[in-house]
């Protein structure tokens, strides 16, 4: 109740809610907030596949799609997590750790929110990863205002944009990522992601356009 009172602009103190609310006989029933749009299991928030594998738009920033993948590097485990514009396919958002963690996915979508500045009720589509469904990444979404859809549990088809931008990468990287360290695998994902990607690479679901040039084309 709290939360929800300070995003509508009201700063009550939280003593002050729970006043009101115990004076009233009204009890927190943190399951039911999301009754409608969302089931809430523990510290999970699973929100409808509102995509179900249409992955076309008629403007940028309407839908975006991401996820997180591994990079094998000599020093262990490199995750990278990118979010790509279904319009353009550009990659509007990407972030590399050394740790799986919802900090990883937060960065990305920083990123792209700040890149992009996208309009209100944008649809994001990820999977049913611990990264997407805690509820500070999903409460970060809601006051962005915008939209989470998620993949059905275990089902790769239903963001396969995102594999096939993974697919393509780890095939069209200039290294290999495993013989070279972490830092010089990070180097050559940025090179691969703002210099060749977005900016050369030619996409055959964009009519072999590049993407970058496809989005700034859109009026």
């Amino acid at each position: 109740m709290h939360a929800e009172l300070k995003v509508l602009g009201k700063n009550y103190k939280i003593k002050t809610v729970q006043n009101v609310m115990q004076e009233n006989g009204i009890q927190a029933q943190l399951r039911r907030r999301f009754k409608t749009k969302k089931l809430q299991t523990d510290n999970r928030v699973i929100t409808p596949n509102i995509l179900d594998q249409n992955f076309t738009t008629d403007q940028p920033n309407k839908i975006w799609v991401t996820d997180i993948t591994y990079i094998n590097t000599n020093e262990g485990w490199l995750y990278l997590a990118a979010i790509i514009d279904l319009y353009s396919r550009m990659v509007v958002g990407w972030s590399m750790s050394n740790s799986i963690n919802k900090q990883l996915v937060i960065d990305a979508l920083l990123m792209a929110v700040d890149r992009c500045k996208p309009v209100k009720n944008l649809v994001f589509h990820s999977d049913q990863g611990s990264q997407y469904t805690s509820k500070n990444y999903q409460f970060l979404l809601n006051i962005k205002s915008i939209i989470s859809s998620m993949s059905h549990k275990g089902c790769c088809y239903d963001n396969a944009v995102s594999e096939s931008f993974f697919s393509s990468l780890k095939r069209e990287l200039l290294i290999d990522t495993s013989q070279h360290s972490a830092q010089q695998a990070r180097t050559a994902i940025f090179e691969y992601i703002e210099i060749f990607y977005n900016k050369q690479r030619r996409h055959s679901t964009i009519n072999y356009c590049i993407p970058e040039k496809f989005d700034s084309s859109f009026s």
